[in-house]
């Protein structure tokens, strides 16, 4: 599937949209910017990729409205080089985001099917994350932390230990809690014993699934 001159041009609408409506990082921006959001969806979806509304992609799961991914990634405050642990491969459009930011993203994805499908496409769009995983997003991923950052695409009931610890102190992890409407938490680690916990408004999200991937 093509990128055409008209893609590009709703593109830039978009980000003019989610720029009224908040968002002011620059390096946010570009990356939205730059990545076709169109090729994440599916075909009968294609007319609509560049509204600000998030879309079905399969196993119960959406793409996420451009506003709430670009809320997100600036909450993480990226700088290049970060390793970042995204729970919620899903589509793979946020993990791109991150990977035009300059972060080395490491994910993970508990939809058996979905996992597939992402990892096929990402290799076809030469987006290259360090590792595409398996497996139930509430663990983490143990074996490479510690992350710089964790970011949650899913409804948590909420906040797991295991992504708390698997921060590097300092860093941050932004995930939205709450079973219906979710509330944009910002987890800030400052040392081993010290959280700091902020709130950035209301959301809603499919569920972030527990106990086991989804075979």
């Amino acid at each position: 599937m093509e990128d055409t001159y008209k893609h590009k041009g709703l593109r830039k609408q978009l980000v003019e949209q989610i720029k009224k409506k908040g968002i002011s990082n620059p390096a946010v921006l570009s990356a939205i910017n730059k990545v076709p959001r169109h090729l994440f969806m599916d075909s009968s979806f294609l007319e609509f990729a560049y509204e600000d509304k998030p879309f079905p992609i399969g196993s119960g799961q959406t793409i996420s409205q451009p506003y709430t991914v670009a809320v997100q990634t600036e909450l993480l405050e990226i700088k290049k080089g970060d390793k970042i642990l995204e729970v919620g491969t899903g589509s793979g459009y946020q993990a791109c985001i991150l990977m035009e930011m300059g972060a080395r993203v490491y994910t993970i994805e508990r939809q058996k099917n979905l996992y597939i499908k992402t990892k096929s496409l990402l290799a076809s769009m030469n987006y290259k994350p360090k590792s595409i995983s398996y497996g139930d997003g509430y663990k983490g991923l143990p074996a490479y932390a510690p992350f710089d950052k964790i970011i949650v695409t899913a409804g948590a009931p909420y906040t797991p230990d295991e992504l708390i610890e698997q921060l590097k102190p300092g860093g941050y992890l932004v995930i939205p809690v709450g079973v219906d409407l979710q509330e944009m938490k910002r987890f800030i680690k400052l040392d081993k014993n010290n959280i700091k916990e902020e709130n950035h408004g209301t959301f809603r999200f499919v569920p972030l699934l527990s106990n086991k991937a989804d075979d």
